[in-house]
């Protein structure tokens, strides 16, 4: 009898070990799933609004001035929102008679909301009224000072010449600009640009 109760207490024992062994991975398997859980809550929780074909208008006084575009925008509304253009944009910039003054486009761009300000990369191009070509890997639009400017390498093709440079800035119209640091000119005729 003695072995008997004796094998019971060690089938005993090894069962409460083992339930012990069982409970401590449950509950390990529990908290991984609960800190994976909170994460994915906490991701979704980020408010992400998705547009397509968007078209952004800023308008003075009734009149639209500028007009961006996109197939694609995503808003995330995040501590400091921003709206986020990863398929391309355009925008076009008008004087008071509605008329463009200039066309920017790039790949890719992002504006903080309440900053005033929209940084464009990737294949930027701006062209203005008179025929005269932008192009740089990152641009920068001050929407409050009226401004563009890049720190990047720029091109800048005008009728009679190519003007290449590190850095520049310019009037949002791109009518008025100057480079920060000229790197090369090259003269050019009106036929070798066709």
């Amino acid at each position: 009898m003695q072995t008997t109760d004796n094998r019971q207490r060690t089938t005993g024992i090894q069962v409460c070990s083992l339930f012990f062994v069982l409970c401590t991975l449950f509950f390990s398997a529990c908290n991984n799933s609960l800190e994976e859980a909170k994460l994915i809550v906490s991701r979704a929780n980020v408010n992400i609004e998705k547009g397509k074909d968007v078209q952004i208008n800023y308008s003075d006084n009734g009149v639209v001035r500028i007009q961006a575009s996109g197939p694609k925008a995503t808003r995330f509304n995040t501590e400091k929102p921003y709206l986020e253009f990863s398929d391309g944009i355009k925008i076009l910039f008008y004087n008071s008679a509605r008329e463009v003054e200039s066309t920017l486009t790039a790949k890719h761009a992002t504006a903080v909301e309440n900053s005033h300000s929209m940084t464009a990369r990737d294949s930027v191009v701006v062209v203005n009224n008179k025929g005269e070509v932008l192009n740089t890997d990152e641009l920068i639009w001050d929407e409050g000072k009226k401004i563009i400017y890049s720190n990047s390498f720029v091109k800048i093709s005008t009728k009679d010449e190519i003007l290449y440079g590190n850095g520049m800035i310019a009037n949002e119209n791109f009518t008025d600009y100057t480079i920060k640091h000229i790197t090369g000119t090259i003269k050019v005729k009106t036929s070798e640009l066709e």
